[in-house]
């Protein structure tokens, strides 16, 4: 516990480059901007296939002001369309999830779609010179799925899949997320803007306060980071000499995941896939949030908790440790991002200047201005307002 801080060897960084102006936290316009460049245009974690393990289950998300069936289809594999009829725009389904019955049915005048899109049925339509259903499948949103990991990408045009991941696919493969289940899910609501979630992830400068408990297990000096990518930011730190894992639960054994390397079983990867999953990954266990904004003052935040199926089937298995660990962890970050989200919207905030610890941060920035287009003149170059 008391060992000696690792030596800070981060390059220096300049005093005048600066935290982003506050309109970028608070602007409707702004935010639309964002929904528009990024969410509408990169792929997006939606969720994980056990959740629609059997023909017809389904879930949805919702994207800005678009609506998104994912389905399993009849040849087992996954589909989404947008939640839309193609008759007069009826929303298909209202549940958040569920099961269709081998077909979707508009409520409205049952128009009916396979559950791989085509248009099956169109009562009274037979009087309508060069009608044909094919000519109205249901409007088709790109997915891939990664090691369990479904994602959807809203995009007339996505780029390559695995452009996106850019080789996470091989560095996390020893953890066979394909394998693990999910043994709890909790929403949060959060009075913030995304970013302020993601920037607050990236670092743990703020560890010492605000995570007592985090702090008695890693020290918040141990992170490495790897340079930025243009779709993931992340790195890892190392757990204390005694710590086997982050867990409130003193007695637990689990047991490391087999295919870690001994060097991947003293640590744990915090990596953001942008723009809207983090991914924690023990030497035990897998944690993972997916970020929705609705507002820009406003995120919803699902995380998720996940071990393999033999740490479930071991007699008194008990994921409470690591689930209490986790959520106390998140409700003092939500704390912070909701105070940063208050002092960025008042009169006094002024953009401040980086650590040389927060260089994730930095990039992030720097990667938002590249993709939402803005006026050169309103974001100086050296990072000034």
């Amino acid at each position: 516990m008391s060992a000696a801080a690792p030596a800070n060897t981060r390059p220096e960084i300049s005093a005048e480059v600066r935290t982003l102006p506050a309109r970028y936290y608070t602007d409707p316009a702004w935010f639309d901007r964002e929904l528009e460049s990024i969410f509408c245009d990169m792929w997006l974690a939606a969720g994980r296939t056990e959740e629609i393990q059997a023909t017809g289950s389904y879930f949805q998300r919702q994207v800005g002001n678009a609506r998104v069936i994912v389905v399993r289809d009849e040849s087992g594999a996954v589909s989404a369309f947008h939640n839309v009829c193609r008759h007069r725009g009826t929303l298909l389904c209202r549940e958040p999830e569920g099961r269709f019955k081998g077909s979707i049915q508009c409520p409205y005048h049952a128009w009916t779609y396979g559950l791989d899109g085509r248009l099956t049925s169109a009562p009274h339509m037979e009087k309508v010179v060069r009608f044909r259903p094919a000519d109205f499948p249901l409007q088709r949103v790109a997915t891939a799925v990664w090691a369990g990991h479904i994602f959807i990408n809203l995009s007339p045009d996505p780029s390559p899949f695995s452009e996106h991941l850019a080789g996470l696919d091989q560095r996390f493969h020893p953890w066979r997320m394909q394998e693990l289940v999910r043994v709890e899910r909790r929403r949060y609501e959060l009075h913030a803007n995304w970013k302020l979630i993601i920037q607050n992830y990236s670092e743990c400068v703020h560890c010492p306060n605000a995570h007592p408990q985090l702090s008695r297990f890693q020290h918040y000096l141990s992170g490495v980071n790897e340079p930025p990518q243009a779709t993931w930011l992340g790195g890892f730190m190392e757990l204390r000499p005694e710590v086997r894992t982050l867990s409130l639960a003193e007695d637990h054994d689990r047991g490391c995941f087999v295919h870690l390397s001994e060097t991947d079983r003293r640590r744990v990867y915090y990596y953001a896939i942008l723009p809207n999953m983090l991914l924690n990954l023990h030497p035990d266990y897998m944690v993972t949030y997916t970020l929705w904004p609705r507002a820009a003052d406003f995120t919803q935040v699902v995380c998720e908790w996940h071990f393999h199926p033999s740490q479930i089937r071991q007699p008194g298995f008990d994921a409470s440790g690591a689930i209490e660990f986790w959520d106390v962890t998140n409700r003092q970050d939500w704390e912070l991002s909701d105070l940063a989200q208050l002092g960025i919207a008042s009169r006094g905030y002024q953009p401040g200047p980086f650590s040389n610890r927060e260089e994730l941060l930095h990039a992030f920035d720097r990667w938002l201005l590249a993709r939402v287009p803005e006026e050169p003149s309103l974001y100086a170059p050296d990072g000034s307002d």
